[in-house]
């Protein structure tokens, strides 16, 4: 999915602009190309001494941001591989759906979702017409009923098979899109999942009315999903068409004519046709038809089973006494941790329902005759043997070892049979429990998140985020809402958790309306957990979003500003293996470099912003991101160019020589970057005046005396880097990049070896 881009390669950006920040100095002059002054890095806008935050909570902000780094190098290494990995967070799982992310929606990625479509009667017809007369329709229905299908069949219905189709952010203001540049002639504009505006910002049915005009004026159609609630918005409420999934046996029959074959014996076929009459969204009707053509009637049939369903259901079916029912309960939220870890916690929940119940309120469930026994029978009880023996098909153990641990380290841990039992567990929990089981349970999650180590958290997060996808409300108002103003650990597990909910579809835009409240007039806890959770998969789903969002965040006070800026940093650091993220974010921060006024307040934020992506490292190894994007990610260098250029006029010139010079060390000796390194020389040429270049070249043959730099390769480099325009170089440029080349190196000291 590609995202738009001004013919200059920056970003169509239009950032939220934050009211007037009373911490902040004055920003400081950027310097005209002359030598460096001594401690010229950017003190940075927001240092007012009298307003500076106490080293404790900076020091919190830093472990909250060691703990989200940590969590990506798990990921990235495929560390919860076996825990539900293949829906796991940070942009590493599954691919979406066409439209979910913003951007173009490519006629190949329409065709996919639309291969086996059916439009459902009498709503398709009546969404068309609406759709038609008044140039965009809501259509609002249960999740998984297929209104993502759906407006994309409507759209490519009036606008044909090649229509260029556009998705939206879910965040959109309606009322200012007739107004802005997103609205193109003669395309097709979709928004999946809209949660509407903030209550600020509620969007008005004349506003409606205009958009409505502005769309037929340019020869464009909106269509939008929604939630059964959107009906009861009075401004939207004319646009709505109730949405209903189509016959599930005809689209059944309707995907075999589009199959090969398959040979069925009328028994079977009629036990097919029953549990696909069962069946409620559509995604499931067409993933028993393809598997009927792949794999035969067996497997079609257990796909339309949903054996691990039955397995659960019938498990609660029985009514399980608390010994039983709460290790399953802690388990959906622990899966995968130690066992020995797993046991303390599931006694601390215990012991959570026991006071709860002296309280005089309802048990949770009544014990049986061997919870009775004295404490020195239970000991002797083989509770481990006997619970295990009662979620037979439900729970199994591994061995695996610890993050950053070998295999000899390996410990025993209890695992659900499949992430979908993990998912149906916590559903039934929520259908069958009530408030007895709920209020203990919600404080012992609470408990977890404050002083919980980070596996745990990590696991907390991800059995909350499930949760949130039948009690969203119950999740925001109970738990994320008061872990996202608490202490580091808190916050942390609550960034987590919504960038796990990005996991489901519907879920994502809640995740993300979430966060953006939080990113104004919600106090600093929440701002730093926002720009904590606009990090990862809610980061690489909204890009835009989240860079806006960031950049908002990044004009506020110090403690908010750093925040920002270290969110910007794990953007960059995660997006290393995708290509197209890296050059989103690269253009990001050039595009707004290039719309602050020259001395401003801004312009001194965003050169900072920049330097720091400059100087990160990879999350893996400590070497810069810089030179690995040089290596894998073409037109990076012309990107990365501009950012130095920008960053070496101004006062934090000499750490933008500095990480010029870490660059060229750690790409020394690969010969295939020679040309990348003389394509960012050409860039920076480019982008810098003759006497900016001279005072480069100076400076660098200065900075690479220093004994950490002065190795003969990374003088071979420099000389690519500044004499891939030598020859049109002023002559001042010449005279000093000529001195850097007939420098002779020092010899190498320890500082000097490769890092």
């Amino acid at each position: 999915m590609a995202d738009d881009t001004d013919a200059d390669g920056g970003l169509d950006i239009s950032p939220p602009v934050p009211a007037a920040v009373q911490d902040a100095e004055p920003p400081e002059p950027e310097d005209d190309g002359s030598a460096p002054r001594a401690g010229d890095e950017d003190p940075g806008p927001d240092k007012a001494p009298e307003q500076r935050p106490e080293p404790d909570e900076r020091e919190e902000d830093d472990r909250g941001y060691d703990d989200l780094r940590r969590v990506h190098q798990l990921v990235n290494n495929n560390f919860y591989g076996v825990v539900d990995a293949a829906g796991a967070a940070f942009g590493f799982g599954p691919a979406s759906s066409p439209g979910l992310a913003p951007g173009t929606i490519e006629p190949e990625e329409a065709d996919r979702a639309l291969r086996y479509y059916l439009p459902p009667r009498p709503c398709f017809d009546e969404a068309l017409g609406r759709l038609r007369a008044d140039g965009l329709v809501v259509l609002t229905g249960q999740d998984g009923c297929g209104r993502g299908a759906g407006s994309l069949a409507l759209l490519r219905d009036i606008l044909g098979e090649q229509a260029r189709l556009r998705s939206l952010s879910p965040a959109n203001a309606l009322a200012g899109l007739a107004a802005s540049r997103d609205l193109k002639p003669g395309l097709g504009y979709v928004i999946l999942d809209y949660v509407g505006e903030l209550p600020d910002q509620a969007v008005q049915a004349y506003e409606i009315g205009r958009l409505s005009e502005e769309l037929h004026r340019k020869g464009s159609y909106l269509v939008i999903t929604a939630g059964d609630t959107t009906r009861r918005r009075l401004a939207l409420r004319d646009r709505c068409v109730p949405w209903q999934p189509p016959d599930p046996v005809e689209l059944f029959e309707h995907c075999r004519e589009k199959l090969p074959p398959s040979g069925l014996t009328p028994d079977v076929e009629q036990e097919l046709l029953e549990r696909v009459g069962e069946q409620r969204r559509p995604a499931d009707v067409v993933a028993a038809a393809v598997a009927l053509c792949r794999d035969g009637a067996e497997k079609a049939l257990d796909t339309l089973r949903d054996r691990y369903r039955e397995r659960v259901q019938e498990w609660f079916r029985d009514q399980p006494s608390a010994d039983d029912l709460l290790p399953l309960a802690a388990l959906a939220f622990l899966e995968g941790v130690p066992e020995r870890t797993f046991e303390k916690e599931c006694a601390a929940l215990a012991a959570h329902v026991r006071n709860w119940e002296q309280s005089g309120e309802t048990p949770v469930a009544e014990p049986d005759v061997e919870a009775r026994t004295p404490s020195g029978g239970a000991v002797a009880q083989q509770s481990r043997a006997r619970w295990k023996e009662r979620v037979v098909g439900l729970v199994t153990t591994e061995h695996r070892p610890g993050p950053g641990r070998d295999a000899v380290r390996s410990e025993r841990r209890l695992v659900f049979t499949s992430s979908r039992v993990r998912e149906l567990v916590i559903a039934e929990l929520h259908d069958l429990y009530g408030y007895e089981l709920w209020y203990p349970l919600r404080q012992w999650l609470g408990e977890l998140a404050l002083r919980g180590d980070l596996g745990t958290r990590t696991e907390v997060a991800r059995g909350v985020a499930l949760l949130a996808r039948y009690a969203l409300v119950e999740v925001d108002e109970n738990l994320l809402q008061m872990w996202s103003e608490g202490i580091t650990s808190q916050r942390v597990t609550a960034a987590l958790t919504l960038q796990f909910m990005c996991d489901v579809e519907h879920l994502a835009p809640q995740a993300l309306n979430i966060v953006l409240s939080w990113t104004d007039n919600s106090g600093q806890g929440r701002a730093v957990t926002a720009a904590m959770a606009l990090t990862g998969r809610l980061g690489s789903l909204y890009r835009l979003d989240a860079f806006n969002g960031l950049w908002f965040l990044a004009q506020r006070g110090e403690r908010v500003a750093f925040s920002a800026r270290r969110s910007l940093v794990l953007l960059l650091q995660t997006a290393e293996q995708d290509p197209e993220r890296v050059l989103f974010t690269l253009r990001y921060v050039r595009t707004v470099i290039a719309r602050t006024a020259p001395r401003s307040r801004e312009r001194s934020i965003a050169l900072r912003t920049a330097l720091q992506l400059l100087e990160a490292t990879r999350l893996e190894v400590p070497e810069p991101v810089t030179a690995a994007l040089l290596r894998t990610v073409p037109d990076s260098a012309r990107q990365l160019g501009s950012l130095w250029a920008d960053v070496l006029h101004s006062g934090n010139r000499s750490r933008a020589v500095s990480a010029l010079c870490r660059t060229l060390v750690q790409l020394r000796d690969d010969p295939s970057v020679t040309g990348a390194v003389r394509e960012l020389g050409e860039a920076m040429r480019k982008a810098m005046s003759g006497r900016q270049w001279a005072a480069l070249c100076h400076h660098l043959s200065i900075a690479l005396k220093h004994p950490d730099y002065a190795i003969p390769g990374a003088h071979r480099l420099a000389q690519v880097l500044l004499g891939s325009l030598r020859g049109r170089a002023p002559a001042e440029s010449r005279r000093s990049a000529a001195s850097l080349m007939s420098t002779a190196p020092v010899p190498s000291s320890p500082g000097g070896r490769s890092k």
